[in-house]
Protein backbone atom coordinates (compact mmCIF):
# COMPACT_ATOMS: atom_id res chain seq x y z
CA UNK A 1 0.00 0.00 0.00
CA UNK A 2 1.21 3.25 -0.99
CA UNK A 3 2.21 6.05 1.54
CA UNK A 4 -0.60 8.16 0.29
CA UNK A 5 -3.04 5.24 0.63
CA UNK A 6 -2.03 4.34 4.15
CA UNK A 7 -4.92 5.01 7.31
CA UNK A 8 -3.87 7.74 9.20
CA UNK A 9 -6.35 10.19 9.69
CA UNK A 10 -9.05 9.90 12.47
CA UNK A 11 -12.34 11.25 11.92
CA UNK A 12 -11.51 14.32 14.60
CA UNK A 13 -8.27 14.86 12.56
CA UNK A 14 -9.80 14.85 9.54
CA UNK A 15 -12.70 17.64 10.54
CA UNK A 16 -10.19 19.62 11.93
CA UNK A 17 -7.75 19.98 8.87
CA UNK A 18 -10.62 20.83 6.80
CA UNK A 19 -12.97 23.31 9.04
CA UNK A 20 -16.06 21.14 9.00
CA UNK A 21 -18.12 19.03 11.77
CA UNK A 22 -16.77 15.48 12.46
CA UNK A 23 -20.60 14.40 12.02
CA UNK A 24 -20.15 16.05 8.13
CA UNK A 25 -17.14 13.49 7.35
CA UNK A 26 -18.58 10.32 9.17
CA UNK A 27 -21.51 10.84 7.07
CA UNK A 28 -19.48 11.18 3.98
CA UNK A 29 -17.24 7.95 4.55
CA UNK A 30 -20.19 5.72 5.92
CA UNK A 31 -22.56 3.58 4.01
CA UNK A 32 -25.89 5.16 3.88
CA UNK A 33 -28.88 2.31 3.51
CA UNK A 34 -28.65 0.69 0.22
CA UNK A 35 -25.84 3.15 -0.90
CA UNK A 36 -21.99 2.86 -0.77
CA UNK A 37 -19.84 5.16 1.24
CA UNK A 38 -19.27 8.65 -0.66
CA UNK A 39 -15.51 8.49 0.48
CA UNK A 40 -13.83 4.92 0.23
CA UNK A 41 -11.54 4.66 3.59
CA UNK A 42 -9.39 2.18 3.84
CA UNK A 43 -10.23 -1.12 5.43
CA UNK A 44 -9.81 -1.42 8.89
CA UNK A 45 -10.92 -4.26 12.06
CA UNK A 46 -14.53 -4.35 13.03
CA UNK A 47 -13.30 -2.85 16.29
CA UNK A 48 -11.19 -0.69 15.65
CA UNK A 49 -11.66 3.28 14.87
CA UNK A 50 -12.12 4.87 11.42
CA UNK A 51 -9.10 6.14 10.12
CA UNK A 52 -8.75 7.90 6.84
CA UNK A 53 -6.21 7.76 4.28
CA UNK A 54 -4.29 10.75 2.85
CA UNK A 55 -6.15 10.52 -0.60
CA UNK A 56 -9.56 10.78 1.19
CA UNK A 57 -8.14 14.16 2.88
CA UNK A 58 -7.48 15.21 -0.47
CA UNK A 59 -11.06 13.61 -1.85
CA UNK A 60 -12.70 15.39 1.20
CA UNK A 61 -11.02 18.72 0.28
CA UNK A 62 -12.71 18.86 -3.01
CA UNK A 63 -16.34 17.88 -1.68
CA UNK A 64 -15.90 20.64 1.25
CA UNK A 65 -15.06 23.07 -1.57
CA UNK A 66 -18.00 22.20 -3.44
CA UNK A 67 -20.05 22.58 -0.60
CA UNK A 68 -18.90 25.82 0.10
CA UNK A 69 -20.84 27.25 -2.53
CA UNK A 70 -24.26 25.41 -2.62
CA UNK A 71 -25.93 22.92 -0.22
CA UNK A 72 -26.53 20.26 -2.62
CA UNK A 73 -28.24 16.89 -1.49
CA UNK A 74 -26.09 13.90 -1.24
CA UNK A 75 -27.66 11.63 -3.75
CA UNK A 76 -27.39 14.75 -6.49
CA UNK A 77 -23.50 14.72 -5.59
CA UNK A 78 -23.09 11.04 -5.30
CA UNK A 79 -24.81 10.77 -8.70
CA UNK A 80 -21.91 13.51 -10.24
CA UNK A 81 -18.95 11.36 -8.71
CA UNK A 82 -20.26 8.44 -10.19
CA UNK A 83 -20.45 10.04 -13.57
CA UNK A 84 -16.44 10.49 -13.06
CA UNK A 85 -15.79 7.22 -11.65
CA UNK A 86 -17.85 6.08 -14.58
CA UNK A 87 -15.04 7.90 -17.33
CA UNK A 88 -12.25 7.31 -15.03
CA UNK A 89 -9.73 5.52 -16.67
CA UNK A 90 -6.86 4.63 -14.80
CA UNK A 91 -7.71 2.58 -11.13
CA UNK A 92 -6.63 4.50 -8.95
CA UNK A 93 -9.26 7.41 -10.62
CA UNK A 94 -12.14 4.95 -10.28
CA UNK A 95 -11.46 4.31 -6.32
CA UNK A 96 -10.97 8.48 -5.76
CA UNK A 97 -12.61 10.03 -8.81
CA UNK A 98 -12.79 13.40 -7.10
CA UNK A 99 -9.10 13.87 -7.34
CA UNK A 100 -8.35 11.86 -10.73
CA UNK A 101 -6.01 13.69 -12.92
CA UNK A 102 -8.53 13.86 -15.69
CA UNK A 103 -10.97 16.41 -13.20
CA UNK A 104 -7.63 19.17 -14.04
CA UNK A 105 -7.98 19.13 -18.14
CA UNK A 106 -11.23 18.84 -19.84
CA UNK A 107 -12.92 16.58 -17.13
CA UNK A 108 -13.59 19.46 -14.66
CA UNK A 109 -15.63 21.14 -17.70
CA UNK A 110 -17.85 18.07 -18.23
CA UNK A 111 -18.17 17.20 -14.21
CA UNK A 112 -19.13 21.08 -13.91
CA UNK A 113 -21.82 20.57 -16.74
CA UNK A 114 -23.24 17.87 -14.81
CA UNK A 115 -23.11 18.44 -11.48
CA UNK A 116 -24.77 22.13 -12.91
CA UNK A 117 -27.82 20.05 -14.57
CA UNK A 118 -27.94 17.57 -11.64
CA UNK A 119 -28.59 20.80 -9.22
CA UNK A 120 -30.35 23.29 -11.76
CA UNK A 121 -27.15 25.39 -11.68
CA UNK A 122 -27.48 28.39 -13.80
CA UNK A 123 -24.69 28.64 -16.53
CA UNK A 124 -22.96 31.76 -14.17
CA UNK A 125 -23.46 29.33 -11.17
CA UNK A 126 -21.94 26.79 -13.11
CA UNK A 127 -18.61 29.29 -13.69
CA UNK A 128 -18.57 30.16 -10.01
CA UNK A 129 -18.24 26.28 -9.18
CA UNK A 130 -15.66 25.87 -11.77
CA UNK A 131 -13.75 28.52 -10.14
CA UNK A 132 -14.07 27.77 -6.70
CA UNK A 133 -12.61 24.07 -7.72
CA UNK A 134 -10.29 25.11 -10.17
CA UNK A 135 -8.89 26.94 -7.02
CA UNK A 136 -8.65 23.62 -5.12
CA UNK A 137 -7.19 21.53 -7.65
CA UNK A 138 -4.50 24.15 -7.43
CA UNK A 139 -3.66 23.56 -4.40
CA UNK A 140 -3.27 19.54 -4.98
CA UNK A 141 0.58 18.78 -5.94
CA UNK A 142 0.83 15.42 -8.08
CA UNK A 143 3.66 12.96 -8.57
CA UNK A 144 4.49 12.20 -11.84
CA UNK A 145 2.01 9.72 -12.18
CA UNK A 146 -0.31 12.15 -11.39
CA UNK A 147 -1.07 10.87 -7.67
CA UNK A 148 -1.73 13.29 -4.62
CA UNK A 149 1.44 13.79 -2.79
CA UNK A 150 0.87 16.95 -0.97
CA UNK A 151 -2.61 19.39 -0.01
CA UNK A 152 -2.04 23.02 0.82
CA UNK A 153 -5.48 23.40 2.84
CA UNK A 154 -7.83 26.56 3.03
CA UNK A 155 -6.36 27.91 6.04
CA UNK A 156 -9.16 30.85 5.91
CA UNK A 157 -13.35 31.11 5.22
CA UNK A 158 -12.73 32.61 2.36
CA UNK A 159 -10.58 30.97 -0.96
CA UNK A 160 -9.79 33.93 -2.52
CA UNK A 161 -6.04 34.53 -2.54
CA UNK A 162 -5.87 32.34 0.08
CA UNK A 163 -2.10 31.74 0.98
CA UNK A 164 -0.20 28.17 0.73
CA UNK A 165 2.03 28.52 3.24
CA UNK A 166 1.15 25.41 5.00
CA UNK A 167 1.21 22.18 3.71
CA UNK A 168 -0.10 18.52 4.17
CA UNK A 169 2.74 15.66 2.99
CA UNK A 170 2.33 12.16 4.39
CA UNK A 171 6.12 12.19 4.03
CA UNK A 172 6.67 14.55 6.86
CA UNK A 173 5.66 15.00 9.96
CA UNK A 174 2.88 11.93 10.21
CA UNK A 175 1.21 13.42 7.57
CA UNK A 176 0.36 16.42 9.97
CA UNK A 177 0.18 19.93 8.45
CA UNK A 178 3.62 21.82 8.40
CA UNK A 179 4.99 24.94 7.33
CA UNK A 180 5.47 24.31 3.47
CA UNK A 181 9.60 23.96 2.56
CA UNK A 182 10.07 23.05 6.68
CA UNK A 183 8.76 20.08 8.90
CA UNK A 184 7.91 22.22 11.23
CA UNK A 185 4.43 21.00 12.91
CA UNK A 186 1.82 23.89 12.41
CA UNK A 187 0.53 22.03 15.85
CA UNK A 188 4.02 23.22 17.78
CA UNK A 189 3.79 26.27 17.33
CA UNK A 190 0.17 26.82 17.97
CA UNK A 191 0.82 24.98 21.13
CA UNK A 192 3.50 27.52 22.06
CA UNK A 193 1.71 30.24 21.19
CA UNK A 194 -1.10 29.34 23.38
CA UNK A 195 1.37 29.13 26.31
CA UNK A 196 1.70 33.14 25.99
CA UNK A 197 4.83 33.35 23.64
CA UNK A 198 4.20 36.21 20.90
CA UNK A 199 4.27 35.47 16.84
CA UNK A 200 7.61 37.71 16.96
CA UNK A 201 9.36 35.59 19.78
CA UNK A 202 8.33 32.39 17.62
CA UNK A 203 9.34 34.17 14.16
CA UNK A 204 13.16 34.44 15.52
CA UNK A 205 13.62 30.86 17.49
CA UNK A 206 12.27 29.51 13.94
CA UNK A 207 13.60 32.22 11.45
CA UNK A 208 10.48 31.86 9.45
CA UNK A 209 8.84 35.22 8.15
CA UNK A 210 6.00 36.20 10.30
CA UNK A 211 3.25 35.53 7.68
CA UNK A 212 4.63 31.51 8.10
CA UNK A 213 4.36 31.54 11.81
CA UNK A 214 0.91 33.32 11.46
CA UNK A 215 -0.67 31.39 9.50
CA UNK A 216 0.57 28.39 11.71
CA UNK A 217 -1.50 29.44 14.20
CA UNK A 218 -4.23 29.84 11.85
CA UNK A 219 -4.11 26.70 10.48
CA UNK A 220 -4.42 25.48 13.77
CA UNK A 221 -6.71 28.00 15.63
CA UNK A 222 -8.52 29.28 13.07
CA UNK A 223 -8.91 32.52 13.99
CA UNK A 224 -6.21 33.23 16.79
CA UNK A 225 -3.53 34.89 14.20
Amino acid sequence: MKLQEQPAYTVTETAHHLSVPPSTIRYWTTAQGPNAALIKVPDTRQDDPMLLSFLNLVELHILTTIRRKHTVPMQKIRTAIEYLRQRATQEVDKLHPLIGEQLQTDGLYLFIEEFGDLVNISASGQTAIREVMQAALQRIERNEHGIPIKLYPFTRNSIDDAPSLVVIDPALSAGRPVISGTGLATEVIAERYKAGESVRDLTKDYGREEAEIEEAIRCELKAAA
